[in-house]
């Protein structure tokens, strides 16, 4: 590969990989007129490891981005999310709000982070495919991060990208936080995520679908997990099917969750053909960091967005809304510092980023440790299982706060409950 011209790896900001956060941030930069280079380690398509359902949260963001999300476009809509535990079959529309659309969506994560990325590229951003990031370059005199070392292409030429300012979202790994001396807390809950595809008469469903009730039933006792199974109709034949499951249960560690979702897909009904001769594609697990397990969200020239940051729901282990919220709420005070004068001033209006995202999700997040400490008691999760599902009502609430979507004025009495709660809550 011919030496590129040293203007080409300078840039006003670097944002180190192109899933939902670091494409979103990389948008919104390039939007404002600045200079970014987003680099991914891999070549677009890439497939990660998703239930690909998105919320009305998630679909905001999507719309705010100019993405067409028509289904003519591709995109699967669903109403609203059907519960399934203690016997009983509930399915609760998405919430009417002034803020959020009434509808989420369905996409393959492979196809749907390619087309940030390349809105991202339209608005301006430069993008580097596979360019595997190393070692951050630091400042010996500042301690500050002034660019990155990396390896590009499929020769794994050495490079050295230059900016002022870094964005990591690179992921739950994130070795470029590591590199910066940013370790995960151990006293924030962690999750794992597996699911696979079946080719499936269940392809085509109005509802993202929910098991309260995640049973492990292969030992001589049955065993209440802390966690949900899902079941999302992709629209295309197939349906993705997986299990969301937190670290705080004793067995954890133990368990193979691979073969706890096979067994769990053994207890389907035939007719949904969730069997192995259905199975379109391999078992995948990820980690979802959750309730800001990465702190600071900025230090020494480095903000950190998404599952970089630790950004995943902890009441319903959604990332992806909160990944490119992140990314948006990242760009806005990265442009409001590049404009300011001095370098004193610009470290001014850096250093409001964690107070910014503590304020958007400090609260919110911290209910959800509380709730995570709840469900993590098999006899509670069991009775919320048997009891809750009986109270529409009661329901319809705990999907506004499960999903936090509710509008942050002028909402119902519901809206101002959670609002409430998440305003008094430690932001922590």
């Amino acid at each position: 590969m011919s030496e590129t011209a040293p203007t080409e790896r300078t840039a006003d900001v670097i944002v180190v990989g192109a899933g939902p956060a670091g494409s979103t941030t990389a948008y919104y930069l390039a939007k404002a007129g600045l200079d970014v280079l987003l680099l991914e380690k891999t070549a677009f398509p890439r497939e990660k490891v998703c239930g690909d359902g998105l919320t009305p949260r998630a679909t905001k963001e999507l719309v705010a981005m100019g993405i067409d999300v028509s289904e003519e476009a591709g995109w699967l809509r669903n109403r609203g999310l059907r519960i399934i535990g203690g016997g009983v079959r509930l399915e609760l529309d998405w919430p009417e709000l002034a803020s959020y659309p009434d509808y989420g969506l369905v996409r393959k994560r492979d196809d749907f982070d390619e087309q940030l990325a390349r809105q991202a590229q339209k608005a301006g951003a430069r993008l580097y495919e596979r360019c595997n990031v190393g070692a951050p370059v630091i400042d010996d005199r500042t301690g500050r991060i002034t660019g990155v070392e990396a390896r590009l292409g499929v020769e794994k030429t050495p490079v050295t990208f230059h900016a002022p300012l870094v964005v990591a979202a690179d992921g739950n790994s994130t070795r470029l936080s590591l590199a910066m001396g940013l370790h995960r807390r151990e006293d924030r809950p962690m999750g794992v995520a597996v699911r696979t595809y079946f080719a499936s008469p269940r392809h085509d469903d109005d509802y993202l679908e929910s098991w309260l009730e995640l049973w492990d039933r292969r030992g001589p006792e049955d065993r209440l997990l802390p966690g949900y199974g899902w079941i999302f109709g992709m629209g295309d034949g197939t349906s993705n099917v997986g299990l969301g499951v937190l670290n705080t249960s004793a067995s954890f560690k133990e368990l193979d969750w691979r073969e706890v979702l096979k067994a769990w897909c053994a207890s389907m009904p035939e007719d949904w053909g969730y069997t192995p001769e259905n199975m379109t594609g391999p078992i995948r697990g990820a980690a979802l960091p959750m309730a800001f397990n990465r702190q600071p969200h900025y230090t020494r020239g480095l903000l950190l967005v998404g599952d970089a940051g630790g950004m995943v729901n902890p009441f319903n282990g959604e990332g992806i809304a909160y990944a490119m919220e992140s990314g948006r709420l990242a760009a806005d005070v990265v442009v409001q510092a590049h404009a300011r004068g001095t370098a004193a001033r610009r470290e001014l209006a850096l250093q409001r980023y964690p107070k910014v995202i503590k304020d958007t999700y400090g609260g919110y997040y911290t209910l959800g440790r509380a709730f995570v400490k709840l469900i993590s008691n098999p006899t509670v999760m069991k009775l919320a299982a048997q009891r809750g599902l009986t109270h529409p009502m009661l329901m319809r609430f705990t999907l506004k706060l499960m999903a936090n979507l509710t509008d942050p004025t002028g909402g119902d009495a519901m809206d101002r409950i959670i609002n409430g709660l998440a305003k008094v809550a430690p932001k922590a």
